[in-house]
């Protein structure tokens, strides 16, 4: 592995109830994971986003190194089809 422990990338995630607990998914990288509850689902995915990383180069982790001067706005709307 070309970095090192103390290196912090920052990533999204997106939780969404299932029936038998939550789904998750890091949206920068198609990352996706699960768990019984939002503890095992958040543990999960940082699992699995550090698996996918471990190919990436530096260039591509780049922009996740930088602090977000906004956080991601998530935001649900209503369609309405007949």
């Amino acid at each position: 592995m070309w970095y090192s422990d103390y290196m912090k990338y920052i990533f999204s995630a997106l939780y969404t109830k299932e029936d038998k607990g939550y789904s998750v998914l890091c949206p920068e990288l198609g990352v996706a994971s699960q768990g019984a509850d939002l503890k095992e689902a958040e543990h999960n995915i940082q699992e699995a986003v550090g698996l996918y990383i471990e190919d990436m180069s530096e260039e591509e982790l780049a922009p996740y190194m930088r602090v977000r001067t906004e956080a991601p706005l998530l935001k649900t709307f209503v369609v309405s089809h007949a």
